[in-house]
């Protein structure tokens, strides 16, 4: 979100920006448009109250009756022309912040510009990716086969895109959030935070999930209560209409929280077990920052977030987005992805974005400095460290062996007391 002064002096720099994140140009033309409306007639409503206070005074002065009575008249009918007016600035501002809303972030100058994901830019890789002697299944399968994870059962309980972990595959969930969550918190100095999963509609107007993807959330039909799809709208909204104080910053936050959403991609193989699905635990890092460090603490937060991939071994890779595959929010974002042997492409377990000041804007976070006493909004970074599902997809299919067990990596042995998978007991 902007001020919109910010977009007055500076109309054609964000139509630009506007523009590369693949949003028409006319949306940021209806913003200055309703602007302007607005403007004129909040000129034409302060013409009229001051009419009124000027002929208000002028009747105690006029001693001629007929004169008196014109005043009168005159001024219960720039009265009357005054709610109109203020009829016409309640709904042109209700139009004005509508539109604000729809307008996205623009992309930081660093971030490549591109229209979609085939302008995305490899940035680095790392982890080797398994020459198996043997043709590798999918986690599906292998699951199935193990008894790990009922995804037909799942399905009578809850419909499509849930699942039933049991046993070993329960245990590993359980195991990989608590080490996820305690590296975070321990090594990477993040304060642990267990948020509510259900909240305000303004919280999701914070972090830009509202209003435009409405469609994608999971809502309490009787109230206004809205399951979170990530930690990061509890997170970032713990100081929303506060000032903080920059001294305090940056404050770095870690949750573990189930994400609820409804978008499940299209039917097939795509999406089939534990790709895309309705419900998912995360660990996820969010912090907030002075506009100076937010950048480079975006940096740091992407290499927070490598840090559990690298502990297991994992074949990974980072992709930084171009202009036109970032999200509503993002100023600029990294993706991380693992490699899948048997499912045959790399998934993506986690984006770590940084916002600018857009988010922090729309939910009214402040922050003050000390020397100067200036208010400001703050910078908002987040990233996931890291989603389960796919997660889990990745160290099923790149540890299977030929028999259809799976060798577990070392921390992850000893906090399962097993060394293999080879059933679901």
């Amino acid at each position: 979100m902007y001020s919109l002064r910010f977009l007055r002096e500076n109309a054609e720099s964000v139509r630009a920006g506007v523009i590369a994140k693949g949003h028409p140009a006319a949306s940021l033309d209806l913003v200055l448009e309703l602007d302007s409306r607005r403007r004129s007639i909040l000129v034409e409503l302060e013409q009229k109250r001051h009419e009124v206070r000027s002929t208000s005074r002028s009747i105690g002065t006029v001693k001629d009756k007929s004169e008196r009575d014109a005043l009168i008249a005159r001024t219960r009918a720039a009265s009357e022309a005054l709610k109109p007016l203020k009829d016409s600035i309640a709904t042109v501002s209700d139009e004005l912040d509508a539109a604000l809303l729809e307008l996205p972030n623009t992309p930081h100058d660093t971030t490549p510009i591109g229209s979609d994901a085939s302008g995305n830019v490899p940035v680095t890789d790392g982890g080797n990716i398994p020459e198996l002697e043997f043709e590798p299944r999918n986690h599906v399968d292998l699951a199935e086969d193990l008894g790990l994870i009922d995804f037909a059962r799942s399905a009578k309980l809850s419909g499509s895109g849930f699942w039933l972990h049991f046993g070993a595959s329960a245990r590993l969930q359980r195991a990989l959030s608590n080490w996820m969550l305690d590296l975070q918190t321990r090594e990477h100095g993040y304060t642990e935070v267990y948020p509510p999963a259900l909240v305000r509609g303004s919280a999701l107007v914070g972090t830009g999930q509202l209003p435009k993807f409405a469609d994608d959330q999971y809502r309490i039909a009787s109230e206004d209560l809205w399951l979170i799809p990530t930690a990061e709208v509890p997170l970032t909204n713990i100081y929303a209409d506060e000032i903080i104080a920059e001294e305090s910053l940056p404050l770095k936050f870690a949750a573990l929280t189930p994400c609820f959403r409804r978008e499940a991609g299209a039917a097939g193989t795509e999406t089939r077990g534990l790709l895309r699905v309705h419900q998912f635990d995360k660990v996820e890092l969010v912090r907030i920052t002075s506009p100076e460090t937010g950048y480079s603490e975006l940096e740091e937060t992407l290499e927070h977030a490598l840090a559990p991939v690298k502990l297991l071994g994992l074949p990974y890779r980072v992709i930084e987005l171009c202009s036109g595959d970032l999200s509503l929010a993002s100023a600029k974002t990294y993706d991380i992805e693992l490699w899948a042997p048997g499912t045959g492409r790399w998934l993506e377990v986690s984006s770590v974005s940084c916002f600018g000041e857009f988010q922090a804007r729309r939910m009214n976070l402040r922050c003050r400095g000390g020397g100067t006493g200036r208010v400001r909004h703050p910078y908002t970074i987040n990233g996931s460290g890291l989603a389960l599902p796919r997660l889990t997809v990745a160290i099923i299919e790149n540890f299977q062996r030929a028999d259809g067990s799976i060798r577990l990596p070392e921390l992850l042995a000893e906090r399962l007391g097993q060394a293999e998978i080879t059933a679901a007991g």
